[in-house]
């Protein structure tokens, strides 16, 4: 079976995306900064390699095996609060990391077809008015969430120069009942709080974690796909209806509509709830277009799948 090499492959997506490649009968090698004490390839099929983004090394061995290259490296975004310091850490972890990868390929014989990258829908920056869902070919915003995608998608770029299809998914937020944005959705919940964050009106283009990986697994399958495609569901939900349904689904009738002003998140998360608050319909027409099909298209589908978890 052919072998996958991923970054970032302990993250929330990428352990998902370990399992669900593994079960598909792929070897994979997750690429780390510290090996763990066992590290043989064994039952599962599953082995190590290190790297070290600072230092840019790279064990050569897991390139030279690798037929495909996931790439999800990079530090979490709403993590922590957006100093100058952490702001350059968003950035350089994941353009350092791409040419790496570049720097690699280029240095070293290898087999592999095609490099599939994760990028994010903070390419586009907010709505304008009036409302018109983005597309792939819309500009990157000029805020810091668009300057870092648009550096981020162009430091993996020369694969393409390398002769090997070039994959890009901007993922919207991503629903997992492991954790991650969903997560914070469900504390206030456990004591009956559904808490709508500054209007509620606000879009969200999301997507579920389950169709998140069954786009990765078709990056690596699907050799018609190439270029950047927007990893979203088709229909877009809002702050308010994601909350509310969410709140049903786990506590029926028994819950508390609660409205956190937008002053009150600007206190509390700084520079970070401009992305809390504003509004991004983005479209996955082009991916549709593809054939690719959707197990969870509503915010309904995704939270009852996700409840049951």
């Amino acid at each position: 079976m052919q072998t996958v090499l991923i970054t970032g492959g302990t993250g929330l997506v990428g352990t998902m995306l370990a399992k669900k490649l593994q079960a598909k009968g792929y070897e994979l090698i997750i690429l780390t900064r510290k090996l763990p004490a066992d590290n043989s390839l064994s039952k599962n099929r599953i082995s190590y390699a290190q790297w070290d983004i600072d230092r840019q090394s790279f064990d050569i061995a897991a390139i030279q095996k690798a037929d495909y290259i996931i790439h999800l490296a990079g530090a979490g975004v709403v993590n922590r609060k957006w100093t100058e310091a952490y702001k350059k850490e968003i950035q350089d972890s994941r353009t350092q990391s791409s040419l790496l990868i570049i720097d690699a390929l280029q240095k070293n014989t290898n087999k592999v077809k095609a490099v599939i990258s994760i990028s994010a829908i903070g390419w586009y920056g907010a709505d304008k008015d009036p409302v018109q869902p983005f597309t792939e070919s819309d500009a990157s915003d000029n805020n810091f969430l668009g300057e870092t995608c648009r550096l981020w998608e162009e430091s993996i770029q020369p694969v393409g120069q390398l002769r090997k299809r070039l994959v890009i998914f901007r993922s919207g937020i991503v629903l997992s009942s492991d954790g991650g944005a969903f997560a914070e959705f469900r504390k206030p919940l456990r004591f009956g709080i559904a808490s709508i964050l500054g209007n509620g009106e606000q879009v969200i283009s999301w997507i579920h974690i389950d169709d998140l990986c069954r786009l990765f697994i078709a990056g690596i399958e699907n050799e018609q796909l190439s270029g950047a495609y927007n990893a979203v569901a088709p229909i877009p939900t809002t702050n308010k209806a994601l909350t509310l349904t969410l709140a049903k689904e786990m506590r029926g009738n028994f819950f508390i509509p609660m409205y956190v002003p937008g002053f009150i998140l600007r206190l509390m998360l700084g520079d970070r709830s401009v992305e809390v608050l504003k509004s991004a319909t983005v479209s996955c027409e082009k991916l549709q277009k593809t054939g690719f099909s959707f197990l969870y298209p509503t915010i309904e589908a995704a939270i009852k799948s996700l409840n049951k978890k």
